[in-house]
This record gives C-alpha cells, sequence and structure tokens, in this order.
C-alpha cells in the first residue's frame, strides 16, 4: 500500500473515530441514567419484599388484638367508706412501701381505690382490667384491683355490664379470680409462660386511664425476675409493652394470641409507663386461679426447711462446685423435710425432676406443689449424691418473735455478743438444748453486717466446732483464717442458716 493510501486510511479510522466519541457523548449520558434507573428499580422490588415481612409482623398483632377483644374486660370496684364522725375529717390514704417503691409519692391512682372527695359521698372507685378464662364468666385479675371491695362490675367489648362475685384472692400472688352470669363467652387461652424467651413479641391489652382496649406492644425484657417487692411469690415477666394504671389485670399476650402473663405492676418514677412492666406468669396464674375456683383459697406446699443460696465462698466451703442448689440451713423438727431425713448442710439440686438454682424458684416449686403429694428431692451430702422423697405438706404458721437481749462483749467479727444461758435460752423461746452464744449487737458497717446477721441471732458453730459459750466463739475465731473465710451456723427464731465472712488481716 502506497503512502498517499495509508494517509486516507488513518483519515478515515480518525474520522470514524471522532464520530464515534460525538455519538458516545451523546448516548452516554442517556445509558447511564437508564442502568441507574434499572438499579433503583431493582432495590424498589427488593424493598418492597422486605415490606411484606413488616406487614406480615403487622398483621400478627391486628389479628392478636381481634382475637383477644372478646376476652379483655374492663373492671370497676366501688368500696363504701365508713360515716365520718362529727369533726373528722377524710384524709389521703398512705400509699404503701411496695407500691410508693415502684410508683411514686405522686400518684396515688395506682392505689386500688381513688378517694373522693366532699360531693362524691362516701364511696371510693376503682378500675382496672381482667381476662374471661372460660366460658361461663370466670375472670382472672390482680388482687389489687378488687381487694376491699363492695361492688365490682365487669364491663365486656360489647358494652355488656355483669356484677361480679369474688370467688377467691391470694395476695401472695396478688392474683383474683372473679365470677359473671353469662354463658357462651370466648374465654383466652393461657398459654406456657415458661416457653417464653427474652426478645419474644408480646401485646399487653387493657383499660388505661379508663381507656378500655388498648393495646400495646413491646418485647419481653426479661424472664423470672424476683426480688422486685411487691409479692411474696415473685417470677415476673418483664417487659417494655406500655402497660399504664388501668392495665393492672389485664393479660400479655403473644403473637399466638395466648395469654403469657397477667399485668400487675410498672417501676416508674411518675406513675406512668418508663419501659418496665412486670406480669405475673400464666404458669402461676393457672395453677393459683385453679386453686382458687376449686377451693376458694390457695393451699401451698410445705417443705419445712430453712433454705439459702449458694455463693462461691459458702459452696466452696462444703466442697461443692458451682452456684446452682440450694443450701439446707436448717430443718424443723416433725416438718416434711426432717421426716424424709434431710439434714443442715445439705444441698439440694433438683426438686421432682427440676433443676434447682436458687431458693426463689425451689420456694414457689414447693409452693406450687399439692400438700400431701410425694415428690423426689435430689442432693448433695459431704460431697456425695443423694435422693429422698419428700410427704408435702400444707403451709401453715409462723414464727415466735424474739425477746430483747443484752450485749456484754465484742469479738473482731463486729458482734457484741454473750454466753446463751438456759433463762436467756427461756426467754428468746429456745429449749434448754440449744447451746451458742446470742449477738446483741452488731457493729455498723462490719463484715456481720454485711453477711445479714443481726441482733437475737445465736451463733451455734464456727465451721465444724460447735459453740457452747463465748470462750467457744473467741477460740474457734482463732483458729480459723477470716482472710480466707470462715462458716458460721446461724440460728433465728428457732430456725438455722448458714453464713459466710470473710474479714482483713
Amino acid at each position: 500500500m502506497s503512502m498517499i493510501q495509508k494517509r486516507r486510511v488513518s483519515l478515515v479510522v480518525v474520522a470514524l473515530l471522532g464520530v464515534m466519541m460525538m455519538v458516545g457523548l451523546y448516548v452516554l449520558p442517556t445509558t447511564l441514567t437508564t442502568l441507574s434507573y434499572a438499579v433503583e428499580k431493582g432495590k424498589a422490588y427488593a424493598s418492597q419484599e422486605q415490606l411484606s415481612v413488616a406487614r406480615d409482623l403487622s398483621a400478627a398483632f391486628k389479628n392478636v388484638a381481634k382475637s383477644m377483644r372478646p376476652a379483655v374486660v374492663s373492671i370497676t370496684s366501688v368500696k363504701k367508706a365508713p360515716p365520718l364522725a362529727r369533726g373528722q375529717h377524710r384524709m389521703s390514704p398512705q400509699m404503701p412501701d411496695e407500691l410508693r417503691r415502684f410508683f411514686g409519692d405522686d400518684f396515688a391512682g395506682r392505689l386500688p381505690f381513688n378517694l373522693p372527695g366532699p360531693s362524691q359521698g362516701h364511696a371510693m372507685h376503682g378500675t382496672g382490667s381482667g381476662v374471661i378464662v372460660s366460658e361461663d364468666g370466670y375472670v382472672l385479675t390482680n388482687n389489687h384491683v378488687v381487694t376491699g371491695a363492695d361492688d365490682v362490675t365487669v364491663h365486656l367489648s360489647d358494652n355488656r355490664q355483669f356484677k361480679a362475685k369474688v370467688i377467691g384472692t391470694d395476695k401472695a400472688t396478688d392474683l383474683a379470680v372473679l365470677k359473671i352470669d353469662a354463658t357462651g363467652l370466648a374465654p383466652a387461652t393461657l398459654g406456657d409462660s415458661d416457653s417464653m424467651e427474652v426478645g419474644d413479641w408480646v401485646v399487653a391489652i387493657g383499660s388505661p386511664f379508663g381507656l378500655d382496649q388498648t393495646v400495646t406492644a413491646g418485647i419481653v425484657s426479661a424472664m423470672g425476675r424476683g426480688n422486685v417487692g411487691i409479692t411474696d411469690y415473685e417470677n415476673f415477666i418483664q417487659t417494655d409493652a406500655a402497660i399504664n394504671p388501668g392495665n393492672s389485670g389485664g393479660p400479655l399476650v403473644n403473637l399466638k394470641g395466648e395469654v403469657i402473663g397477667i399485668d400487675t405492676a410498672i417501676a416508674s418514677r411518675n406513675g406512668g409507663n418508663m419501659g418496665i412492666g412486670f406480669a405475673i406468669p400464666s404458669n402461676m396464674a393457672r395453677t393459683v386461679m385453679d386453686s382458687l375456683i376449686k377451693n376458694g383459697h390457695v393451699q401451698r406446699g410445705y417443705l419445712g426447711a430453712m433454705i439459702q443460696n449458694l455463693d462461691p465462698d459458702m459452696a466452696a466451703s462444703f466442697g461443692f462446685h458451682g452456684t446452682d442448689g440450694v443450701l439446707i440451713g436448717d430443718v424443723i423438727s416433725d416438718g416434711p423435710a426432717a421426716k424424709a431425713g434431710l439434714k443442715m448442710g445439705d444441698i439440694v439440686t433438683r426438686y421432682d425432676g427440676k433443676k434447682v438454682k436458687n431458693v426463689r424458684q425451689l420456694r414457689q416449686l414447693v409452693a406450687a406443689t399439692d400438700p400431701s403429694v410425694r415428690v423426689k428431692v435430689e442432693l448433695v451430702r459431704e460431697g456425695k449424691p443423694q435422693t429422698l422423697i419428700v410427704q408435702i405438706a400444707p403451709l401453715a404458721g409462723d414464727s415466735p418473735s424474739l425477746a430483747a437481749v443484752k450485749s456484754t462483749e465484742t469479738n473482731k467479727l463486729g458482734i457484741s455478743a454473750q454466753t446463751l444461758t438456759q433463762d436467756l435460752a427461756s426467754q428468746l423461746g429456745y429449749t434448754t438444748t440449744v447451746k451458742g452464744v446470742v449477738v446483741t449487737a452488731v457493729e455498723p458497717g462490719s463484715a456481720a453486717e454485711l453477711a445479714g446477721i443481726q441482733p437475737k441471732d445465736v451463733i451455734v458453730a464456727v465451721g465444724n466446732s460447735r459453740i457452747a459459750n463465748v470462750a467457744d466463739l473467741t477460740q474457734a475465731i482463732k483458729t480459723h483464717s477470716t482472710k480466707k473465710g470462715v462458716r458460721l451456723l446461724v440460728m433465728h427464731d428457732n430456725i438455722s442458716r448458714y453464713v459466710f465472712l470473710r474479714i482483713g488481716e
């Protein structure tokens, strides 16, 4: 090819490239825009698919609310106040300490009844919620909703009203059962509260501030919440679903539409919801409800033993590994535990086949046991596993109180003590066979105070050494390393418990 031809070809190529560049500059923005739109379109379709999950969850909440509507009731109660004597003025009620802790002094609306002014007459009114649990009109609610009421009315979702009879109440769990004269009702299903886990969705339904059929949603924040100080038997489900005054007695429901708790209290500084609510587990409520319907009261089981939790030091002092289990501090003579052969120092690991973790759990298991039932108790005694069969008895009675004593001597435990003489033992309600020293004073901030030792406690042993007098106590303390820790056996009101002390030397 000649030089001229090569130049012509080059010019043609350059021209073509120029044309292509011009076309590209014109077409490229449109092409990029089309591609970008296609990407956004793809994202939109993907988001729509994700939104379907949210719609399914929303539908679940709606279905739960619809399914529960006929079963959730509002409850109003009236208590007739006694007439005032001439010159007497009606005073505002004092909020109980256990409620003040949760609702604050400035919120009296949490009280079972709102105190009326003079224009209202001599009647106090209260409101709450409840849930129908049978077609023939049994209603489950809180004890504090109806306690002391002279008149209780149940309001159904269709605006019908029925006067209710209080079948039974149980202050120890804050539960009550009512009965209305109605048939063909739509009862709620009590689910298995033990199957719930932290993070599960729940719905609270009730009449907060008198607003019927209010539905709020949240999650299970904690399970097995105890030591709250509301009731004697606590195993609460904690939730952040909004619960307010008036929700009391209403159901806490899972997304299957099953009642897994009865709303009972909130932790609050101002009386309103702050994201911490407590519900009585349905499994506990079912047991109490059945007993109230059958007997009108709750009969709890009784083991006849003083029990206490394990900590690492206490467990190690018995040669026991771990802190799951319950230590037997004492057994009541002629009680079920004593008759079965349980002894001080035994560590209960299982009760009726259920693993025992702490005192609260064992106490509730025993209380829920039908009296007269024989139960298998697995334990560790001196490092060896054993199994005993205990005949549970009905719970009844309280321990006697103790008289005051005087202090005579102080030791490095941070206590004042004196020898338990026969006269002093008699004064304190002990038999003459009890030997030891009586704690008459406890120094503030001392190891003894931190361990829970109180005046009138009787120290009967240090480690494995029995104590008969103050000299024995002094010698026993000298022979034990209080820096490593020492175990004491302490008696109070004729019941013994173990205490572990560690003192820096």
